[in-house]
């Protein structure tokens, strides 16, 4: 009778991720910024901002948005997020730049990397 070798259990008895899953693997060390866009209803829309560091004070940063681009905006308390920056209007390219203006943002660099979707 020929020797089976059972092949779920050698599966089992590695773990294919551990590798990223090791704390000096440096996965998922990367802080980023998402600007999003929300649909509300026909032209209305809503501008996100999350994922900014927990050292910056959103409601400055808030207030200068709104001056800047003359829009009004709040910022909302999400239990998976955290603190989420919302704009009237489609302003994805205005708070882009204005991030990357005032160095809260840079693409390259030690600082948050900048997702614009």
């Amino acid at each position: 009778m020929p020797h089976v070798i059972n092949v779920f259990a050698c599966v089992m008895l590695t773990d294919p991720f551990a590798d990223a899953n090791a704390e000096n693997s440096g996965a998922g060390t990367k802080e980023y910024v998402h600007i999003r866009i929300q649909q509300r209803n026909g032209r209305k829309s809503l501008t996100t901002v999350q994922g900014l560091k927990k050292e910056f004070s959103y409601n400055k940063i808030l207030k200068d948005l709104k001056k800047e681009f003359c829009c009004n905006g709040t910022v909302v308390q999400d239990p998976e997020l955290g603190q989420v920056i919302q704009l009237q209007g489609d302003q994805r390219k205005n708070v882009s730049t204005f991030l990357t203006q005032v160095l809260l943002c840079c693409f390259f660099g030690d600082c948050c990397y900048l997702i614009v979707f």
